[in-house]
C-alpha cells in the first residue's frame, strides 16, 4: 500500500458499508499511466507522502480575509466549519444551507446521498470520498424559490506543521423553478500543503437554474481532487464557470448529465498553469433526453514548467434527437518547457443533432506583441494583457458584476504566476 493510502485509512471512523468501501479503494489502489482516465496526471510524487486528518477545531483566521467576500457566507478552515467566520443570518426563506456534520447529527434525509458507490477501480478518490466524508454543505432551495443575492461558500487551507487531509461531501439541489447562483471561494493562508478530496452532487429540477462560479486559489504546494456529478431535469438549466488558478496538483471531473427534455449546460472554464504546477481538468457530458444543448467555452494558459491537461468528452445518446452541443478548447503555450495536453471527443448515436468540438494550441500573436511593446509596454505587461484578453471570453456566461469580479481575480493570478 502506498504511503498516501496508509495515512488516509488511518482515519477511517464508519460503518460497515463504508468500511467496505475503504478496502475497494485500498484493493485498487492508485490509478497508473495505464489507466486511461489518468494518462496523463501521475500520482508518483502524491503516492508517496502521508497526511494527516483534519482536527475538528479549525484554525484560526483573521477575518479581513473575508473583506470582500458578503454574506450570506459559509467558512470551512482546514475542512472544518468556522462559526466565527460564517454569517448565514441573511439566509432567505425557502433556503437550507447547513454543513453536513449538523445535517448527520439532525438525522436529515437528505444525507442519504453519502450511500452512493463507485464501481469503476479509477475513481479511487470518489470511493475514499465515500469511505471518509465526514463535512460538507448541504443547500436546498425550495420548489418557485428564487434567490437574488449568490450564496457565498468560502474554504481556507491554512499552512501549519502537518499537512492534512479532508474530504468533504457536498449536495446542491434545487426544487422545481427554483433560482440560485453560488460562488466558491478556495483560499490560503501561508505556504499550505494539504490534500482537499471534494465530491459535489448538483441535482436540478424541472425548470431550475443554477449559477455557479467556482475559483479555486489554493497554495503552491496544495493538491485539490474534486469531482462534480449533476443531473438536469426538464428544463433545468447549468451555468457553471471554473477558474483553476492555483494548487500544485488540481484535477476536476465534472460529469453532467442531461436527463430531461429541453436542459440546458453552459460550462467554461480558465486554466492556468504556471512554474511547475499540474492542473488537469475532464469534461463528462452525455446528452440523454431530447432537444437538450451545451455550451462548452475553456481556455488554457501554461507557462515555465507546469503542465495543462483537458479532456471534453460529449455522448449524444440513443434518442436524443435535437441535441446542440459544442465544445471549443483553445490554449497558450507561453514557454518551451510548458506541455498542453488537450484531448475532445464526441460521440453520436442519435439522429438529427448539431455538435462541434475542436481544440487548439499555440502562443501569443508575435505581432500583437510587437505592437503593444512599440507603444511603450514592457514585455511582461504585454504579455499579460494578451493573456487576460484570450481568457476572458468563458467569463461572459453570467451576470455581468459577477463576471467583472471573475476578470479582475483572474488578472490578479497571471501577474502573480509571472504569466505577466
Amino acid at each position: 500500500m502506498s504511503a498516501l493510502l496508509d495515512s488516509l485509512a488511518s482515519g477511517f471512523c464508519g460503518s460497515d458499508a463504508r468500511r467496505a468501501e475503504l478496502d475497494a479503494a485500498l484493493q485498487a489502489g492508485l490509478p497508473g499511466p495505464r489507466t486511461e482516465a489518468w494518462k496523463y496526471t501521475s500520482l508518483r510524487q502524491l503516492e508517496r507522502r502521508s497526511f494527516q486528518p483534519a482536527p475538528l477545531a479549525p484554525a484560526v483566521v483573521d477575518a479581513a480575509l473575508l473583506a470582500d467576500i458578503p454574506s450570506p457566507r459559509l467558512v470551512f478552515v482546514n475542512g472544518r466549519p468556522s462559526g466565527a467566520l460564517s454569517d448565514v443570518a441573511a439566509v432567505p426563506a425557502g433556503v437550507q444551507l447547513a454543513t453536513l456534520s449538523s445535517a448527520l447529527a439532525a438525522g436529515d434525509e437528505a444525507a442519504r446521498f453519502l450511500g452512493r458507490r463507485f464501481e469503476r477501480s479509477e475513481e479511487v478518490f470518489a470511493r475514499l470520498n465515500a469511505a471518509l466524508a465526514d463535512e460538507g454543505v448541504l443547500l436546498r432551495v425550495e420548489e418557485g424559490v428564487q434567490v437574488e443575492a449568490p450564496l457565498q461558500l468560502v474554504f481556507i487551507s491554512v499552512a501549519g506543521e502537518t499537512d492534512l487531509s479532508w474530504h468533504h461531501r457536498h449536495l446542491i439541489e434545487l426544487r422545481g423553478g427554483a433560482a440560485l447562483g453560488v460562488v466558491e471561494h478556495h483560499l490560503h493562508v501561508g505556504d499550505a500543503a494539504h490534500l482537499d478530496n471534494t465530491l459535489v452532487h448538483v441535482h436540478l429540477a424541472q425548470d431550475a437554474v443554477l449559477s455557479h462560479a467556482r475559483v479555486q486559489a489554493d497554495a503552491t504546494r496544495a493538491t485539490s481532487l474534486l469531482r462534480t456529478d449533476a443531473v438536469l431535469a426538464r428544463n433545468a438549466q447549468y451555468r457553471r464557470v471554473d477558474l483553476e488558478l492555483g494548487a500544485a496538483l488540481s484535477r476536476h471531473e465534472l460529469n453532467v448529465r442531461l436527463e430531461g427534455d429541453n436542459a440546458q449546460l453552459t460550462a467554461n472554464g480558465v486554466l492556468l498553469g504556471n512554474g511547475r504546477r499540474h492542473v488537469d481538468t475532464r469534461l463528462g457530458i452525455e446528452h440523454i433526453a431530447r432537444d437538450t444543448a451545451s455550451e462548452m467555452v475553456w481556455r488554457g494558459v501554461a507557462a515555465n514548467r507546469s503542465r495543462v491537461v483537458f479532456h471534453g468528452g460529449i455522448h449524444i445518446r440513443e434518442g436524443a434527437d435535437g441535441t446542440d452541443a459544442n465544445l471549443s478548447n483553445k490554449n497558450l503555450l507561453l514557454s518551451a518547457d510548458a506541455e498542453i495536453d488537450t484531448q475532445p471527443t464526441l460521440v453520436i448515436d442519435a439522429d438529427e443533432v448539431k455538435a462541434a468540438h475542436g481544440a487548439t494550441v499555440g502562443q501569443l500573436d508575435a505581432n500583437a506583441l510587437f505592437y503593444l511593446r512599440s507603444r511603450g509596454l514592457p514585455a511582461d505587461r504585454a504579455q499579460q494583457l494578451l493573456s487576460a484578453a484570450f481568457c476572458h471570453e468563458p467569463l461572459n456566461v453570467l451576470d455581468a458584476r459577477l463576471t467583472e469580479q471573475l476578470t479582475a481575480q483572474l488578472s490578479r493570478a497571471l501577474a502573480v504566476a509571472g504569466v505577466a
